[in-house]
């Protein structure tokens, strides 16, 4: 376990004294893949909760008290996230808990947040089995039937596809769920899929399913997965001739995705929940701060991280109390809430009506396509 004590003055005498009304700090859990496969995703969000902290107990903390962030690494797999989010409800008696990034975590940890009424809010799982846990669910991102129908109608109305082919991830929530939305709009949207073909989270080899696309002559390749095998398979789609785009969702974000693709990428595009060159003053200077502490611009999980962690914090302000009922009710009032990844406001399902990024990659370098509002 990684504790960041952010402002608290002094020790606690007992773990079960942490949440009352006389206590020096508020103690919010985070938990996320901070070593392992998925560790980008993880510590670009901590970047972003941990600025977000400091920027709250810099102004004088919430209710006259100082945010205390409780860290967990679950490593990207979901029977550790239910172990360690179990950990910091029981034993670190958190009043409210961040994460997971990925939807397969989300989905073992939620049911233990639901079952003892403490709010949890993802930054960044978009699979719509998330909230529908409970009531005390929320995220800030926006879910996969909503971008799925955004990049279905990117690549139809933008990029004037009329066949496309889907290769992911089988044993993924995430990438099951986004393909099964982004094939439903884009054949309502009178689209065809030529080819369906599936992997495994970790394997290395996708040359014999790109091989039986290629025979099927699509116009793009749908490949909802993440960074960390979506560099390889652009390698390899190039290797064999396949030169047509590649387009995911926000599970591509990451330095680490050209850094493995490198030119294969070129002309390839995925959705985001926010894009770095957003000129907004908010945004800015969010840039700006990560940039002088961690020395490169943040990612949208860091984002979505800052702006979890905020709405939290205002949700606490506004119930004037750490009555987690109190709280949650609050998290499920916001209405156009100005976050660094866009103006936010919690829908009845607890998920987020906002704007989706569409991002293209050239030389190496991600630039903004459009803004989809589906």
């Amino acid at each position: 376990m990684l504790a960041v004590a952010l402002g608290a003055t002094a020790c606690h005498p007992g773990r079960e004294a942490q949440t009352t009304e006389t206590t020096s700090d508020i103690p919010i859990g985070v938990y996320a893949a901070l070593t392992g496969d998925q560790a980008a995703f993880g510590n670009a969000t901590v970047m972003g909760v941990k600025l977000a902290a400091e920027e709250i107990n810099n102004a004088g903390g919430v209710l006259g008290r100082k945010i205390r962030l409780v860290l967990e690494d679950d490593s990207g797999h979901a029977d550790q996230a239910a172990s360690v989010v179990t950990k910091l409800i029981t034993s670190d008696d958190v009043i409210a808990v961040i994460g997971e990034n990925s939807s397969n975590q989300s989905i073992a940890a939620a049911p233990i947040c639901e079952q003892n009424k403490v709010p949890m809010i993802s930054p960044s799982s978009t699979n719509p089995k998330v909230t529908e846990i409970g009531d005390y669910i929320f995220r800030v991102c926006f879910i996969d039937p909503y971008q799925g129908k955004a990049l279905a109608t990117f690549a139809r109305n933008s990029l004037k596809i009329d066949k496309a082919a889907i290769l992911i991830d089988k044993k993924n929530d995430y990438s099951v769920g986004l393909a099964q939305f982004f094939r439903e709009n884009f054949e309502k949207l009178g689209g065809k899929i030529v080819a369906e073909q599936s992997y495994s989270g970790g394997d290395t080899e996708f040359r014999p399913q790109l091989t039986a696309i290629k025979t099927t002559s699509p116009q793009m390749l749908f490949v909802p997965g993440f960074y960390t095998e979506v560099g390889q398979i652009a390698i390899q789609t190039r290797d064999l001739g396949i030169n047509v785009p590649l387009v995911g969702g926000d599970g591509w974000d990451s330095p680490t995705l050209v850094e493995i693709g490198g030119k294969s990428l070129d002309g390839c595009y995925f959705s985001d929940h926010y894009f770095v060159g957003d000129p907004r003053p908010l945004v800015r200077g969010f840039v700006k701060k990560i940039r002088a502490r961690y020395g490169k611009n943040p990612e949208a999980n860091a984002a979505l991280g800052y702006d979890a962690l905020q709405i939290l914090a205002r949700a606490i302000r506004e119930s004037g109390s750490l009555d987690r009922k109190a709280i949650r009710d609050h998290i499920a009032s916001v209405k156009d809430y100005q976050g660094v990844s866009g103006t936010i406001t919690m829908g009845a399902d607890r998920n987020p009506i906002k704007p989706v990024a569409m991002i293209k990659i050239e030389n190496g370098e991600m630039q903004f396509a459009e803004w989809v509002k589906p």
